[in-house]
This record gives C-alpha cells, sequence and structure tokens, in this order.
C-alpha cells in the first residue's frame, strides 16, 4: 500500500527520461497494469525523488543532458539510503560496451529502446519478484537472527544458572564438611577422606599415617577460664595443627571434642613423626596460658602415631585403633608427648617422646 493511496498497488516505481513524451506513454501503461507511478525528468530530480520516496524500482535513461544515467546510477549505489533500490536501464543504445558499463555501475537488468511492452513488463515483475523474495529473506533471516540472539540469550543464562547452582552445592559441601567452631575439616569428612584414601593407598601399596592428638586437661582448662575461652583455645590449636601439616593432600579434622586427627597419606612414619613434632613445637608456640594443667602451666597435647601399608586384608579401623591406642599410651605416659604405635612379630610396642625434652637434649649437647 502506497500512502496516499486507497488500494494496494504492484509496485512502486521511479521513471527517469529526459523525453517527456516517452515518460507518458510508459507511465500510462505502467499506471493500468496496476504500478504507483513517478517521473523524474533527469538526474538530480530522480536523485531526491529516490531519497525521498525509496521506490521498488527504477526504469533508467542512459542519454540525459547534465546528469547521464550512469551518473545517477553511480550516484544512487554510493548513498546508505538508495544503494539497495534495484535499476533497470532503458536506452537506445544497443552496444555491448554500454551494456556492460550499465551493469558495472550497477544496474541489474538492460532493456534496448524501442522495447516491447510485455517484455517491459515481465523484466519488471521479474525484478520486483526478486526483490521481494530478497525482502522476505531478510526478514526470515532477521528473525532467525532475533531467536539465535534469544537462544544464546538463554543457554547463557542457563549456563550462568549452572555454574552459580554449582557453586552453591560446592560451598555448602563444602560448609557440611566443615567443623563450625574450629573451621578444619569435621568428622563426617575424616571418615569420608579416610576410606577414600585407604582404598587409594591399597592400590599403590603406599603407607598412610595417622595421628590423633588430644588437648591435655582440657576439662580443667574449660572449668577454670570458662566455655568462651575454651572454644578460642580450640580454634588457635586446630590452626596451629594445621599450619604444622604442610601438604595439600594431608587433612586436619576435629575428631571430637578436644580431639584432632590427621591424615598423612603416602607417609612412613619418620615422617608422621616429623610433623608430630611440629605439631607440638606449633602448642607451645601458641603458649596459651593453663594453671590447671599438671604437666605443664601453658595448654600441651598428647599425640598418638600409627603407619601402616593398607591392605585389602587389613581393615582400616585397624588403623585408628592401633593411633588410639598410641595416644593412650602418651596419655599414661605423662602426657604433653607423642607416641608411636610399633607392631612388631613378638606383638604390640609404643616408641615415645617429648618436643621440650628433644629441645632441653640438644641444648645439654
Amino acid at each position: 500500500m502506497i500512502e496516499g493511496l486507497d488500494t494496494p498497488c504492484k509496485g512502486n516505481i521511479l521513471l527517469v527520461d529526459d523525453n517527456a513524451n516517452n515518460l507518458r506513454v510508459l507511465s500510462s501503461i505502467l499506471t493500468k497494469h496496476g504500478y504507483y507511478i513517478r517521473k523524474a525528468l533527469n538526474g538530480e530530480m530522480a536523485i531526491t525523488a529516490a531519497h525521498a520516496l525509496i521506490p521498488d524500482l527504477i526504469l533508467l535513461d542512459i542519454n540525459m543532458p547534465s546528469m547521464n544515467g550512469y551518473e545517477v546510477c553511480t550516484a544512487l549505489k554510493q548513498s546508505e539510503k538508495t544503494r539497495h533500490i534495484p535499476i533497470i536501464f532503458i536506452s537506445v543504445l544497443d552496444n555491448v560496451l554500454d551494456k556492460v558499463k550499465a551493469f558495472q555501475v550497477g544496474g541489474i537488468d538492460y532493456i534496448t529502446k524501442p522495447f516491447q511492452l510485455e517484455e517491459v513488463i515481465a523484466r519488471i515483475e521479474n525484478q520486483l519478484k526478486i526483490k521481494r523474495l530478497q525482502a522476505e529473506l531478510q526478514e526470515k533471516n532477521r528473525i532467525l537472527e532475533e531467536k539465535n540472539i534469544l537462544l544464546r540469550t538463554e543457554i547463557e543464562q542457563r549456563k550462568n544458572a549452572e555454574n552459580a547452582l554449582k557453586k552453591a552445592n560446592l560451598k555448602l559441601q563444602k560448609l557440611a564438611c566443615i567443623d563450625g567452631l574450629t573451621k578444619v575439616s569435621n568428622r563426617r569428612k575424616f571418615d569420608e577422606y579416610f576410606k577414600q584414601e585407604w582404598v587409594r593407598l591399597v592400590r599403590q601399596n603406599h603407607p598412610l599415617s595417622l595421628i590423633l592428638c588430644d588437648i591435655d586437661y582440657f576439662k580443667a582448662y574449660n572449668d577454670t577460664y570458662g566455655h568462651p575461652a575454651g572454644d578460642e583455645c580450640l580454634k588457635q590449636v586446630a590452626q596451629a595443627i594445621s599450619q604444622a601439616v604442610k601438604r595439600p593432600a594431608d587433612l586436619v579434622a576435629r575428631y571430637g571434642g578436644e580431639e584432632f586427627a590427621v591424615i598423612l597419606p603416602h607417609t612412613n612414619s619418620l615422617g608422621a613423626l616429623s610433623v608430630a613434632r611440629n605439631i607440638q613445637h606449633k602448642i607451645q608456640q601458641l603458649d596459651i596460658k593453663h594453671c590447671a594443667s599438671d604437666v605443664c602451666n601453658i595448654v600441651t597435647i598428647s599425640l598418638g602415631i600409627c603407619t601402616m601399608i593398607p591392605t585389602g586384608e587389613e581393615s582400616l579401623d585397624s588403623l585408628i585403633l592401633s593411633a588410639d591406642k598410641a595416644l593412650y599410651q602418651a596419655k599414661q605416659t605423662g602426657r604433653n608427648c607423642y607416641c608411636t604405635y610399633l607392631h612388631q612379630p613378638e606383638g604390640e610396642s609404643f616408641k615415645c617422646g617429648n618436643f621440650q625434652c628433644e629441645l632441653l637434649e640438644q641444648t645439654e649437647e
């Protein structure tokens, strides 16, 4: 529908010819065939008319004064607004070079005068059909691109939501494995990791060491200084143990109450003993006052150590039981020390030591 007309038309065509009679004849014929026709007698008028109302098609004469058809076509093709208008040249020039030039400057068809009316109508309808199909294709491509953009946006939003959900789940899993007070791993994480490493080291036939730690006379500390101070003591001890354990694969966990556990994969008995000594050293450096202790005027810790090479026949509970026996032996020995469980052909035995005594021996030497 052309603005100002009450009925639809087959197309909006701009006729450009310096011969008024040619314009009148062609305009009358095309109007009868249902086209909306505008006329221009020269190139300047044609360019102005094309910019004022974009035509569906331009029929353009070549031989015109001041500005010929080639120049008009070139000017229209250089403008972003009019460059897509299909242009059919209609001229008396019948030389091949003239036709080639018409296509070089941007024409899409060429009709030689005198023309046959049926040919003109056929060529016009063919070009308008091509233009309509191109417009439909562009519209479909536009709609498809909009859908693709929406789809990509939706995919991106879903990915972001999935990533956010994964992060939230990881955070929840982490929180579920962390002791709320001391911020080290909790008993649940200890049990999971201990089983995991036991199974893995069974396959690799590598040693697994376990250290159980117990704060000496902690009940007396709570009774003397109060539970808030006891909680703070647990926090500091947990962090000190964590600082003493260096490797990423090692795990520090709150085992229960004032007890902590350290899992040391790929660690032999000498390596575990070295970690235990380091733990005692870190606890001593805290210098937390404990006047109710029977072994020292600061908070101390007792440690039980055991090392095994996991096997399919041996239960993982045996390693925990042996480390617990070593811890019990450390307490029986006088606390503030470490004991290593030794499984020998003749039976069980323990080797105990004290970090402070070792320092004293080194000083005397």
